[in-house]
């Protein structure tokens, strides 16, 4: 293949519809992407292109659609377009139009991340009545002193920046397999929280669909709504779930036979993830859903990280093919049967268990190593080489850049350093820097192809802070909007509380949306 096709509107949805395998990958910003996009497409930045696509889609005669917003910035699926075919993928077309042309033709376009897991949760509700709690009921339980737990469904990274006081963490895929030792009174009332709706949603339904005895509540909204209730949050906390007991996997595996059941979920063996692995014009994702310390502790060649509960609440994070198959591994089931109880419902077509996933088999140790694309050698600074006059240039997304960065390092973002680069001061060494290292050094020829006499900080900003270097935090030096990044309410500078409100009206609003699109394949099923 020399070059792409383009598709019209009307033939990509209906490749959508067919439920044949395709990959909609937006190469837009992702902060770009979350103003405006089709429901089942992946935010793929062109900027992030090469470490995410053999993740996204391993196999490259996997039928492929690049889209952008339109003629401003198509630009930017011709490039992708040019670089995947480079890279042997032999399927590859491009969105004629654009977004623009996708809402010319009348279809829907969706605000915001994550949408169809959001979605979903929204659907979950509606569909099985989960029960749920307002702010002021879970306070006035905790002033009582009411037998209640709080449990906290997100993972550790987000419930230490903010938590319900008294709040435990316990990702969603974890709920079903610890409640039972965190909560084994029958008495004592369960209630799941997380930022938002969804994963409170999905998290009560869990532990409702386990059929523990226990009252089980979602709180509504989560930590925005307890806030904008006007109640104080907890900060810097690692309250986690205790050690599995006995009783409690025991009581674990019961409920992993009662949700397969219910569920439908299939399971498969090696021999038969090995033979699927082989075969052709088929792809298949291995998705390890333990948590990232068994997982780096030993896990299966070939899988990937993606924790149970957040690939229910973001599994555009994780798969980009629809259609595709997934086989997910834990050490005993109970989770990876959770999970796929959810992807089912959502719809996926083929998704099972690997039985007796891990036992007797050659485990790798250490976090997932992406295959990246274009790491050709460039010059590399370390931290002491760099000279006190040269200009620094980091490739962290903006997030990362106001958290912190070296001390007079200009933000931006690599696909659009062409129109930025004027910004920035030259100098006679320029320094490419990034957290890891890695998206500096794919960036290096870019910008030696602007003029610059460029080095790449070996081991990135990680390696400056290794050093016991100093970071400056805030936008300081900004050659780029800040759009390259999906801004949550709690990760705004200011107007906090405007957002939360706007955000969990467009969470609520989201069926109504789902409905007018008509994509969506949900299934309810009947209650136990």
């Amino acid at each position: 293949m020399t070059e792409a096709t383009y598709l019209e509107a009307e033939d990509v949805r209906d490749r959508i519809l067919s439920g044949e395998e395709v990959a909609i990958l937006d190469i837009r910003e992702w902060g770009v992407f979350g103003d405006g996009h089709m429901l089942f497409a992946v935010s793929c930045p062109l900027s992030h292109l090469e470490t995410r696509i053999d993740d996204f889609v391993p196999r490259k005669d996997t039928p492929v659609v690049l889209c952008s917003e339109g003629k401003a910035d198509r630009h930017l699926v011709d490039l992708g377009a040019e670089r995947l075919i480079a890279w042997g993928y032999t399927d590859v077309n491009i969105l004629a139009g654009g977004l623009d042309a996708w809402n010319q033709a009348g279809f829907e376009v969706f605000s915001g991340v994550n949408v169809p897991s959001k979605a979903f949760g929204e659907f979950v509700e509606h569909a099985y009545d989960t029960p749920r709690i307002p702010p002021e009921e879970l306070k006035a339980m905790m002033d009582r002193g009411e037998k209640m737990i709080v449990l906290d469904s997100r993972p550790m990274s987000e419930y230490r920046k903010m938590n319900i006081p008294t709040g435990i963490d316990c990702p969603g895929a974890e709920l079903a397999y610890r409640v039972h030792d965190l909560a084994p009174d029958p008495d004592t009332t369960v209630v799941v929280n997380c930022a938002g709706r969804t994963r409170s949603i999905i998290g009560a339904q869990s532990l409702i669909n386990a059929g523990i005895p226990n009252r089980v509540v979602a709180l509504e909204n989560g930590t925005m709504g307890w806030h904008l209730a006007g109640y104080q949050l907890e900060y810097g906390n690692e309250r986690r779930f205790p050690d599995l007991s006995e009783g409690g996997r025991a009581k674990a595996e019961a409920v992993r036979e009662r949700v397969a059941k219910r569920f439908g979920v299939p399971s498969c063996d090696h021999d038969q993830l090995a033979a699927w692995r082989a075969e052709e014009g088929r792809t298949t994702y291995l998705l390890d859903v333990r948590n990232l310390e068994e997982f780096t502790a030993g896990h299966l060649k070939g899988s990937r990280h993606a924790p149970g509960g957040q690939l229910v609440q973001a599994w555009d994070r994780y798969v980009a093919v629809l259609g595709s198959r997934i086989v997910l591994v834990d050490d005993d089931g109970v989770r990876a049967t959770m999970t796929a109880s959810w992807l089912i419902q959502m719809g996926w077509p083929e998704v099972y268990v690997l039985e007796n996933a891990l036992e007797g088999q050659a485990l790798v140790r250490g976090p997932h190593r992406p295959h990246i694309h274009g790491l050709d050698g460039v010059q590399a600074a370390t931290v002491t080489d760099i000279p006190e006059a040269a200009v620094v240039i980091d490739l962290a997304d903006s997030l990362t850049y106001r958290d912190g960065h070296i001390p007079g390092a200009w933000f931006a973002v690599r696909a659009r350093l062409k129109d930025s680069i004027g910004k920035i001061p030259d100098a006679e060494v320029t320094v490419l820097t990034s957290p890891d290292g890695v998206l500096a050094q794919l960036a290096a020829p870019e910008v030696g192809a602007l003029g610059r006499n460029v080095v790449v900080l070996e081991g990135g900003t990680a390696a400056w802070t290794a050093a016991g270097r100093h970071l400056e935090t805030g936008f300081t030096h900004m050659a780029d909007e800040t759009s390259d990044v999906w801004y949550r309410p709690y990760d705004m500078d200011d107007a906090q509380e405007g957002a939360m409100k706007q955000y969990l009206s467009w969470e609520i609003n989201l069926v109504n949306q789902l409905e007018r699109d008509g994509t969506t394949r949900f299934r309810k099923f009947p209650q136990a």
